[in-house]
């Protein structure tokens, strides 16, 4: 028999982003790693990145902001700890660079690595057996074109590699990796900066269409055994107020769909013969009613599953309405040297139930910029990111484009 240290571990996060509460109608996905926050500037603002001005870290959140990045090039190395309050080795790194080659386009490649800690395997009950140990663990390879197609308006897009290193091997099964592919594409709008009576201002809007692509399967059973990618919308808008040379405040919004089909509603029991009594052996019971539903899930393919995923709620509009997290948030800049910043996002708690509060700094000196994060979980059910520090370090270099 095997023995596995911290195999809970493994088994919570497969469902800690989106099937946080024992809802039925929770929306879970496969490789929900692609949803975190990989660096702290996004963290510190409530998440959000989709409307943001251009940095480093566009890969992630919209990258057709790369083409209005002040800086020829860009290098970030981030760090998240992770579910700290349960293990100290499981955490979340991204390195990402950038490239903008001339004044309408740029290009960017990026690496999310998501370490799931060691496990000790057994084949005994024996403690003094010398164990075998694993390292689970996730990673997505980005490559993303942004091009403007206007002094203002810029689209992307984004191609992605998917490995999913979770299965435990033993001697019986195949443990080989899962993997598959996603594409996003994004657009993004930044006006001039413009008058207003007591101070300059600055509007923009960005789109991200995530992670979209073929379902990941670990044992290649495809149709039965498969799991939808988190395929996203994101729609955000930001304004900035420029104070002065030295004062600017940004205050952004942003919301968040998953394209991803609601869990059909399986019903109750089924008196087949009409008798009145659910107890026949024809009769179908509420498990087998369950599994009957979960089987015609699976058989949704991931195209057919985007395009019902606006509008399959069984309970109607406002259940679809519950299916769209919303984050607001704030970044004040001062001298283009020190920022802090604050957000706040909810989530429904018939969706999953993930609200909480954000504040962050940032201090850049030359092409160095630092960026920490904190977590505040303002819901009743724990978030994984709680009471954690997130850290970002990034370059900025080379030759500098005008902001319009």
């Amino acid at each position: 028999m095997i023995k596995m240290k911290k195999i809970t571990i493994v088994s919570l996060f497969l469902l800690v982003l989106q099937s946080v509460t024992a809802q039925e109608r929770v929306i879970t996905t496969g490789v929900p790693f692609l949803l975190i926050s990989a660096d702290a500037r996004a963290a510190g603002i409530g998440d959000m990145g989709a409307a943001t001005s251009a940095d480093v870290f566009s890969q992630q959140y919209n990258p057709s902001k790369y083409a209005f990045a002040l800086n020829k090039y860009g290098f970030s190395v981030s760090y998240t700890p992770y579910l700290t309050s349960i293990a100290n080795d499981i955490s979340l790194g991204q390195v990402t660079f950038y490239d903008r080659f001339n004044e309408r386009s740029a290009f960017a490649a990026s690496l999310r690595y998501f370490g799931l800690g060691d496990i000790e395997l057994r084949e005994t009950g024996d403690p003094n057996e010398i164990p075998r140990t694993v390292s689970p663990n996730e990673l997505a390879f980005d490559l993303s074109y942004a091009l403007k197609l206007s002094d203002q308006f810029s689209m992307g897009i984004a191609g992605r590699y998917i490995r999913s290193n979770l299965k435990i091997p033993d001697g019986n099964t195949d443990a080989s990796a899962a993997n598959s592919f996603a594409v996003d594409v994004s657009g993004f709008y930044q006006s001039e900066e413009f008058a207003m009576s007591d101070f300059n201002a600055r509007y923009r809007i960005g789109l991200n269409l995530q992670n979209m692509g073929p379902k990941i399967s670990y044992d290649g059973e495809v149709e039965r055994s498969s799991n939808f990618l988190p395929a996203n919308f994101k729609l955000g808008s930001s304004f900035d107020f420029i104070l002065d040379d030295y004062n600017k405040v940004s205050v952004i919004g942003e919301i968040n769909k998953l394209m991803v089909p609601t869990p059909l509603d399986p019903g109750g029991p089924i008196d087949t013969n009409n008798d009145g009594d659910l107890l026949d052996p024809e009769d179908i019971t509420q498990s087998e009613a369950y599994s009957i539903a979960n089987e015609k899930y699976r058989q949704i393919g991931w195209f057919e599953g985007m395009v019902k995923s606006f509008g399959d709620a069984p309970g109607g509009f406002s259940e679809e309405m519950k299916e769209i997290a919303w984050a607001l948030g704030a970044e004040y800049w001062y001298q283009d040297s020190f920022a802090f910043r604050t957000g706040y996002f909810h989530e429904s708690p018939e969706k999953g139930a993930r609200q909480y509060a954000t504040i962050g700094a940032g201090f850049k000196y030359n092409t160095v910029k630092v960026d920490v994060s904190y977590l505040f979980s303002t819901s009743q059910v724990r978030n994984p990111l709680e009471n954690t520090l997130r850290f970002s370090l990034s370059f900025s270099f080379g030759d500098e484009y005008d902001e319009y």
